[in-house]
């Protein structure tokens, strides 16, 4: 498997910790991300991984900013992409589940680290369930 992952500055302890952990697990990272917690404009690290996604590059993408909104916007605007925006393992299962996410947006500033490393975890492990919901995720790109 292979992951390509970004990050803006509130994302970055974060993104180290998600590396490390996909890493040990014999995952493939691709690291998009900014290294350093200086400010930085987060569409610049989204696009190369909902690039990565849609062009098959990267099986999964995982981005990491301070409230995930804005990376969830800006990745959804490739027709190839479905991101979600998870803050809870929960809704991580369900986003895999029900809309075939490819793309893990965690609000760095809304999780404690250790739940963040859940999120990818249930996220990385739960199968998307197709039947009904197939049907509704073939009519969400339009473009």
């Amino acid at each position: 498997m292979k992951i390509a992952i970004g990050n803006d500055h509130a994302g970055t302890v974060y993104k180290f910790a998600v590396v490390a952990y996909l890493e040990a697990q014999g995952i493939e990272v691709i690291n998009y991300g900014t290294d350093e917690e200086s400010s930085v404009d987060y569409p610049d690290f989204v696009h190369p991984v909902a690039a990565a996604v849609a062009e098959k590059k990267a099986d999964f993408g995982i981005l990491i900013c301070g409230s995930a909104n804005g990376v969830a916007i800006t990745a959804n605007k490739y027709k190839e992409v479905r991101a979600g925006l998870c803050w809870i393992s929960e809704i991580a299962e369900l986003t895999r589940q029900h809309n075939n996410a490819n793309i893990l947006c965690i609000p760095a500033r809304y999780t404690a680290e250790a739940q963040a490393l859940g999120i990818v975890k249930t996220f990385l492990e739960t199968e998307f369930e197709g039947g009904r919901h197939q049907n509704r995720v073939d009519k969400i790109a339009i473009c």
